[in-house]
């Protein structure tokens, strides 16, 4: 690992990037549930529609992050946010499927682009778990205020709301890298070195905890409402959600980066994320539904932030970490899907059952995946 300091600007366009890039991981409920309420959308399809964007983040990884140190990292991260705000602009002006099913997958192959280089990138500072975690801080403060603004835009202003916001988000980050993305000096790449089976097990672990998360999240706004909560109360949850993710798990993560193996959080994060999500699938109580809902995104954040840094230890050439857009993706691509077609015909509480299962699988890999 190089080691390199980027300086306050460098730092800042990487968090930027990163919130922005990672707009899926907050945005899920109020997206999914845009798509059904205002453009008439089956569960269903709204989920397809979301599949599209992070299966083309997913490709667009896949194809970047082993090139990671060959590319331009300032180039392809703006160019890709760019791109991307412009496919959301053009959203806004679409109500049909088809056409928001491609610019959907446009924006996601752009989105999955950028964010590689600035993963990529973030692995090769001195210290990548703490910026990483900055960067989680900065999402959490970013999903406080998109939470917050994104439902009362849509009742004011319609659906196109959405997009609108997305644009612009994805405009910010595009100049933000354009002025200041920090250059990474070439690191040997060892192209032709495969990964380890620790690397490949990580990857997996964090890819299917991803799909975990994304098929509960995706439908808490619907499961809340479902349940006969008040759209009210389901907001609200949504915002505490967002001040959670801001002071807790990633300032915890910065704090216990050094004081708790990454391997003891990577095996009992999923084991959380499998009794939140039974509360959340299956509580009719709304004292009982509202915190577990609110701290279930958080628990995604501070495992993936171990996880992340546990990584770029494993691979010194930052490839792995490049790729983290397509292994938190790919699960998240499966996700609103899955969580949709689960919901639609057996009910909500079956997420929760699939969710049991799943989670053991991503304990399972995240312990085979301890060591190099």
């Amino acid at each position: 690992m190089s080691g390199r300091r980027f300086g306050v600007a460098g730092a800042a366009a990487l968090v930027v990037g990163h919130f922005s890039g990672m707009i899926d991981l907050i945005a899920l409920p109020v997206w999914v549930g845009a798509l059904v309420e205002r453009y008439g959308f089956s569960p269903q399809q709204a989920g397809i529609l979301v599949t599209l964007f992070l299966l083309g983040a997913v490709a667009a990884s896949t194809v970047a992050a082993p090139r990671l140190n060959s590319m331009n990292g300032r180039a392809f991260s703006a160019g890709g946010f760019f791109v991307a705000a412009a496919a959301f602009f053009a959203a806004a002006g679409q109500t049909v499927f088809t056409p928001l099913a491609g610019l959907h997958l446009l924006a996601g192959a752009s989105v999955g682009t950028a964010l590689s280089m600035v993963h990529g990138t973030m692995a090769h500072t001195a210290n990548p778990h703490r910026l990483y975690a900055m960067a989680g801080i900065a999402l959490g403060l970013f999903a406080i205020i998109l939470l917050a603004a994104i439902p009362q835009l849509l009742i004011a202003f319609g659906g196109q709301s959405l997009f609108f916001v997305f644009a612009g988000v994805m405009t910010v980050a595009a100049v933000t890298c354009a002025l200041f993305f920090p250059h990474a000096e070439p690191v040997q790449d060892h192209k032709k070195q495969p990964f380890s089976r620790a690397v490949w097990f990580t990857i997996l672990a964090i890819s299917i905890m991803t799909f975990n998360q994304a098929m509960v999240f995706s439908f808490v706004e619907v499961i809340g409402k479902s349940r006969g909560f008040s759209a009210e109360h389901v907001l609200a949850v949504l915002i505490a959600l967002g001040f959670v993710n801001f002071v807790l798990p990633s300032p915890l993560a910065a704090i216990l980066q050094n004081r708790i193996s990454a391997t003891l959080v990577t095996q009992i994060g999923p084991l959380l994320q499998i009794v939140l999500a039974i509360i959340i699938t299956s509580a009719t109580a709304f004292p009982v539904w509202a915190p577990s809902a609110a701290v279930f995104v958080s628990v995604q954040i501070f495992t993936h932030t171990f996880a992340f840094g546990h990584l770029t230890k494993l691979d010194p050439t930052g490839r792995a970490a490049a790729a983290t857009p397509a292994m938190l993706m790919i699960g998240a691509a499966l996700g609103p899907s899955a969580g949709g077609a689960l919901g639609q015909n057996f009910g909500y509480p079956s997420l929760g059952i699939a969710a049991v299962f799943v989670g053991l699988a991503s304990i399972f890999f995240f312990t085979k995946g301890k060591h190099a």
